[in-house]
C-alpha cells in the first residue's frame, strides 16, 4: 500500500503539483482571446436556458436539465468547505483569483462541452452519450483509442469511486456533528436514496436534479443574501480587502499575493471543474439544435458555481468575526458553519447540514453518471452498468460509515489530474473544430436566425452521428 501511495503521490505532484494548473490557466486565457471573449459575448444568452419550454419532449434530456445535473455535480463540498480552506490558507485575496479562473474557465467549458455535443452518439430512442472519450475516438481517430481508454478508467476511479466516498463521508460527518445521528444510519439512508435514483439512469437523474438543484441553490443563496443584507455597510470594505490582498497590497496570510493566487486558482478549478473533462459527459446528453448552444449553457454552469455560490460562502465568512486572518484554528466546513451561526444563530448549523446533504447528494448522482458513461465506452457487457450501480451504493455507504474510509481513495486527485491532462490534449487538438462550430453559430445569428441549427452536411468531413443531428431539437 505504501508503494502505491508513493506512486500516486508522484503522479499528483507531476499534475496538480506544478503542471496542470498553469496549463489550465494558460489554455483558458488562450481560448478566451482566440474566441473573442466568447463567454462575455454570449453572457446574456446564457440566461435563456432558465426559461420554461412547454414544447420540449419530456422523454428527452433538455438543455436546462443537463445544466442542472452539471450544476449539481460542480456544486458540492468545495463551495462550502473548499472556499473556507482557500480563505484560511490564501487570505481574502484567494476569492478574487477564484473569480478570475472562473471567468476564464467559462470559455474552456464552452469549448469542451460544444465538442462533446458535436461528437455525441444516439444510443436509444431518446438517449445520447458523449464526452471526451467519444470525442477522442470520433474526432481524432481510432489510433487514439488508448488515450480515450486512459481517460475513461481515470474518470471511473476518480469520480465514481473516490469522490463518491468523499461525498458520503462529508454528509455523515456533518450530520453527526450537528444532529448527533450515527454514521451508520446516515450512510444507509444516503445509499438507499442514491440507489433509487441511479438505477433509473440519466433520465431519472435529470428529473431529480431539475427539482433538487434549484431548491438547494435558492435556499443556500437566500441565507447568504440575508447575511449580506444584514452587513451591507461592511460589504465595500470586504470587497476592497479581497482585491487588495489579491495583489499583495495588504497581506493577510504568510505568502501574501502568492498564497492568494495559488489557493484561489487551485480551489476555483477544483470547484468549477472547467477543463477537467467531467461536465462534457453530461452536456452530451442534451437535445439541442446546435452544439454551441449547450456549450453556452455549460459555461453558465461555471458562472453559477463559482461567481455566485462560492462568492456567497466567501461573503458569509468575511463579513463575520469568526475568521481571523493569519490565525491558525478552525477551517473548512466548520469555519463556514460557525460563521453562519455568528450571523443568524445556532439553528443555522442544521440548515447548513441540510445544504451539505443536498449538495453532496447531487454530486453523488452526477459522479455516478460520469462513471456509467465511461464504463459504457469501455465495455458493451450488459451486466457492467448494473454491477457499477451496486458498487456505487456500497462505496457511498462505506465512505459514510467509516471516518477514515476515504483514505483508501488517495488515488482520486492524481487520477483526476491525469484525465484533465488527457482532456486538455484532446480539446487542443480539436480546437479548430470548435472554432468552426463557433463561427457557424455566429454567422447564423448575424443572418437573423435567433436559434441556430447545426447542418450535418457542413461537417461531412467529420465522424459525427447523423442520427443524433437528424431533427433539430426544440
Amino acid at each position: 500500500m505504501e508503494f502505491l501511495e508513493l506512486i500516486f503521490g508522484k503522479i499528483g505532484d507531476l499534475t496538480w503539483g506544478w503542471s496542470l494548473i498553469p496549463i489550465l490557466v494558460v489554455f483558458g486565457v488562450f481560448i478566451t482571446i482566440t474566441t473573442g471573449f466568447v463567454q462575455f459575448q454570449f453572457f446574456k444568452r446564457m440566461f435563456r436556458v432558465l426559461r420554461s419550454n412547454d414544447d420540449a419532449d419530456p422523454n428527452k434530456i433538455s438543455a436546462r436539465e443537463a445544466l442542472l445535473v452539471s450544476v449539481g455535480g460542480r456544486v458540492g463540498g468545495g463551495n462550502i468547505a473548499g472556499v473556507a480552506v482557500a480563505i484560511t490558507l490564501g487570505g481574502p485575496g484567494a476569492v478574487f483569483w477564484m473569480w478570475a479562473i472562473a471567468l476564464v474557465g467559462m470559455a474552456t467549458s464552452l469549448v469542451e462541452c460544444s465538442i462533446a455535443q458535436l461528437f455525441k452518439r444516439k444510443t436509444g430512442e431518446n438517449e445520447y452519450r458523449g464526452g471526451p472519450a467519444r470525442s477522442i475516438i470520433h474526432g481524432l481517430g481510432n489510433e487514439y483509442r488508448w488515450l480515450a481508454v486512459v481517460y475513461a478508467i481515470c474518470l471511473i476511479a476518480a469520480f465514481a469511486f473516490g469522490f463518491n466516498a468523499f461525498q458520503g463521508n462529508t454528509v455523515a460527518g456533518a450530520v453527526k456533528d450537528s444532529m448527533g445521528i450515527d454514521r451508520l444510519y446516515t450512510g444507509a439512508g444516503l445509499a438507499a436514496i442514491s440507489g433509487l435514483i441511479i438505477f433509473g439512469g440519466i433520465h431519472r437523474i435529470a428529473k431529480v436534479a431539475d427539482v433538487v438543484v434549484p431548491i438547494m441553490a435558492i435556499g443556500y443563496l437566500s441565507m447568504a443574501l440575508i447575511v449580506i443584507l444584514l452587513n451591507i455597510t461592511s460589504l465595500p470594505g470586504v470587497i476592497y480587502d479581497i482585491v487588495a490582498n489579491a495583489f499583495g497590497f495588504r497581506e493577510a496570510v504568510g505568502g501574501g499575493m502568492g498564497a492568494a493566487l495559488a489557493q484561489g486558482l487551485r480551489r476555483g478549478l477544483f470547484s468549477n471543474e472547467a477543463g477537467l473533462g467531467s461536465a462534457p459527459n453530461v452536456a452530451a446528453t442534451a437535445e439541442v439544435r446546435h452544439p454551441i448552444s449547450q456549450g453556452i449553457t455549460q459555461s453558465f454552469s461555471v458562472f453559477i458555481d463559482t461567481i455566485i455560490i462560492c462568492s456567497c460562502t466567501a461573503f458569509v465568512i468575511l463579513l463575520g468575526d469568526v475568521y481571523v486572518p493569519g490565525a491558525e484554528g478552525i477551517d473548512g466546513v466548520v469555519l463556514t458553519q460557525q460563521s453562519m451561526v455568528s450571523h443568524l444563530g445556532s439553528w443555522t448549523q442544521y440548515f447548513l447540514s441540510a445544504a451539505i446533504l443536498l449538495f453532496s447528494f447531487s454530486s453523488i448522482i452526477y459522479n455516478y453518471y460520469l462513471g456509467e458513461n465511461a464504463l459504457s465506452f469501455l465495455t458493451k457487457n450488459q451486466m457492467a452498468i448494473p454491477a457499477l450501480r451496486i458498487a456505487i451504493i456500497g462505496i457511498v455507504f462505506l465512505g459514510a460509515t467509516a471516518p477514515a474510509a476515504t483514505s483508501v481513495f488517495f488515488f482520486s486527485d492524481p487520477l483526476m489530474g491525469v484525465l484533465a491532462l488527457v482532456n486538455l490534449l484532446a480539446i487542443m487538438m480539436l480546437f479548430p473544430v470548435a472554432m468552426r462550430l463557433l463561427n457557424d453559430f455566429r454567422a447564423q445569428l448575424k443572418a437573423g436566425i435567433d436559434r441556430p441549427v447545426l447542418d450535418p452536411d457542413a461537417y461531412a468531413d467529420l465522424d459525427i452521428d447523423r442520427e443524433a443531428w437528424k431533427v433539430p431539437a426544440e
